[in-house]
């Protein structure tokens, strides 16, 4: 019998090493998300400047880069159907990196300029003719 309460005494100390090992160990996540919060806190604008800044350094290599393909493939006399087929992948490529900006295509622009004139004249039209239509510029005349 003296065995029996041994082993759960014994069973008893590991659970309970076990629970406090547990809870250590939470203690410790807890604290560690709390220095990331912080630090995040305090360094987050500074490491979101050398971000932008590694961005910018990154760019310009990369169009350097561009260029020096450009000027080498110029350079082997690569003309044809692959010449052209490279060129509207690219072309392609940057327009979808351009339209995932929110930048505007010259499609974009004309179709906006068209609706303004669009409004412009309906506005015209319902006031009467009393809208003036914008000056435009006088172009200098040439010599």
């Amino acid at each position: 019998m003296a065995r029996k309460n041994r082993s759960r005494a014994g069973s008893a100390r590991d659970t309970g090493d076990a629970a406090k090992a547990a809870r250590d160990s939470a203690q410790k996540i807890w604290l560690a998300g709390l220095g990331a919060f912080e630090r995040a806190r305090t360094e987050g604008p500074r490491m979101f400047e050398a971000l932008v800044e590694q961005g910018r350094t990154m760019g310009a290599r990369a169009v350097g880069m561009a260029d020096q393909a450009l000027k080498t493939m110029r350079e082997a006399d690569y003309t044809g159907g692959r010449w052209d087929k490279l060129e509207q992948v690219f072309e392609d490529r940057v327009a979808r990196a351009l339209n995932k900006l929110g930048v505007p295509t010259n499609r974009d622009i004309q179709n906006l300029s068209k609706r303004v004139e669009e409004l412009t004249a309906s506005v015209r039209r319902l006031g009467g003719g009393r809208a003036k239509a914008a000056k435009r510029p006088k172009r200098a005349a040439k010599k």
